[in-house]
């Protein structure tokens, strides 16, 4: 099994950004998490703080990857691209949020990105990116 996580616009920064919303790890140690809790998936990952890249990167995903997670970050508020190119992506893809985005400011409760994936994670940090990939395996085994 070969899953692509894609992380969007300032997903780089994390282990310097408000570490109560977003916890302390860096994507790299997120990276690590997933790699080592799950030995036998293999795993692309994807950053970008640019929308048209993250587009092209889902609209390739379906040739190459049975699973896709995305944390589209602020995008996910905005992005009817991303949107479009997630729709077209017929692999099982889960949405996944570090900080809980139903206790945050109003214009984050409009979530574009998240109607076009299988489901969301919010709220659980980097524990959230380890049950998309059980929330995927769980897809692909049963057909949920």
């Amino acid at each position: 099994m070969k899953i692509l996580v894609i992380n969007g616009p300032n997903l780089n920064l994390l282990g310097k950004r408000d570490p109560d919303k977003y916890g302390k790890l860096t994507l790299e140690s997120i990276e690590s998490l997933l790699v080592q809790t799950f030995p036998e998936i293999s795993f692309s990952f994807f950053q970008s703080n640019h929308e048209g890249e993250i587009v092209v990167k889902i609209q390739k995903a379906e040739s190459e990857f049975s699973g896709l997670i995305i944390n589209p970050g602020g995008y996910s508020h905005t992005s009817v691209a991303i949107h479009d190119a997630l729709i077209e992506c017929m692999i099982p893809k889960v949405e996944v949020h570090l900080s809980h985005l139903a206790q945050r400011e109003d214009f984050r409760q409009i979530m574009v990105t998240a109607k076009a994936v299988n489901g969301y994670i919010s709220g659980f940090k980097e524990i959230g990116y380890l049950s998309a990939v059980f929330t995927i395996q769980q897809i692909l085994n049963k057909d949920v």
